[in-house]
């Protein structure tokens, strides 16, 4: 029997993800950064905010985001732990709808507006089609998630970052697999004056060979599509029913699974 395990796109055992909250003006330059050193992430936004003080505009939205995820963050974003439960599925599928209007896709995500959420919260989530949604709680480590509807990031910008980055991109046990999940306002930065943290992060940790770059969403397809892998009895095939292409360490080899494909693993 073969052994396999996961691995992330091309065979890759590390995978780096942001996450920003908001929607504000300071999401333009933090965009750019992020282009500028092929860094991927997630933008939360409160669709019934936009345009009001210094947010994004709702014309503005499409084409800033384009090519990153825009998630859901609830409409006017109260503190939903201290909500009615009528008011928490109002909230978070008005922003659906909202978000989706203006991005064309569906909106699957969510980061807890205030950090605020119950275990009621996250039992109704799946019902409003959400399918993860970020905590704010920092673990200071680079595990993946078993709940996703608890998604707790590494660190926040302004904790440790850089001493977390150096020890993410010197790990190279490839038996595991690691994710490093930053989170923020990209408005700190202003209050801050230190846009040189995610400057110097992005340039440090960017365009690296053993880093898969993604958003939230596309680390939750791509681990919902592993599970989805139809495999034989003995491991010797296995047939990919999804349309995301999953990678394999086949007996230390990587093995490419494309979408709708079955294959052979030695």
């Amino acid at each position: 029997m073969p052994k396999v395990v996961l691995a992330f796109p091309e065979g890759k055992h590390k995978v780096l993800t942001m996450s920003y909250d908001d929607g504000r003006a300071a999401d333009r330059k933090l965009v750019e950064i992020f282009n500028q050193y092929g860094i991927k992430g997630t933008f939360h936004i409160n669709s019934g905010l936009l345009g009001e003080g210094d947010r994004i505009p709702q014309e503005e939205v499409a084409e800033l985001y384009e090519g990153y995820e825009v998630s859901a963050h609830t409409v006017t974003h109260p503190t939903i732990a201290r909500s009615p439960k009528e008011q928490i599925i109002e909230e978070i599928m008005e922003d659906r709808k909202g978000l989706e209007n203006i991005v064309g896709y569906t909106v699957r995500g969510l980061s807890y507006p205030n950090g605020s959420y119950n275990q009621l919260i996250k039992e109704i989530l799946p019902y409003l089609g959400i399918e993860y949604a970020r905590t704010v709680h920092s673990t200071g480590n680079f595990s993946i998630p078993d709940d996703l509807l608890e998604w707790n990031p590494t660190c926040h910008h302004n904790r440790n970052l850089q001493n977390l980055a150096e020890e993410f991109v010197q790990l190279h046990k490839k038996q595991y697999l690691y994710m490093m999940y930053v989170w923020g306002h990209s408005y700190e930065f202003d209050n801050d004056q230190n846009w040189n943290v995610i400057e110097n992060f992005c340039q440090y940790i960017g365009r690296r060979d053993d880093i898969w770059y993604a958003t939230n969403l596309e680390i939750v397809d791509y681990m919902k599509a592993f599970q989805a892998l139809k495999f034989a009895a003995d491991s010797r095939f296995v047939y990919n029913p999804t349309a995301t292409t999953v990678w394999l360490d086949v007996n230390g080899h990587h093995v490419k699974v494309g979408a709708g494909q079955q294959v052979f693993l030695k």
